[in-house]
């Protein structure tokens, strides 16, 4: 699975969290959903989540660089 922002490969923590409103999967990664967690409700499963889970949280453009690939 990958993101549907920037493409990267979801871990399992990323690929499960769903809207905790509509029950569909987010399918975006740590750095990507970073800048949308507060807009929304999530259900996670942290029991898959690890280190580097945690490590890309404050990655909010997920290693891209915004002006040459965009």
């Amino acid at each position: 699975m990958r993101c549907l922002s920037c493409n990267k490969n979801l871990s399992d923590y990323e690929a499960t969290r769903k809207s905790a409103n509509t029950g569909e999967f987010i399918d975006l990664c740590n750095g990507c959903f970073n800048s949308v967690s507060e807009d929304l409700q999530t259900i996670e499963r942290s029991d898959l989540a690890h280190e580097e889970d945690y490590s890309d949280e404050n990655d909010s453009h997920c290693g891209l660089d915004l002006d040459k690939d965009f």
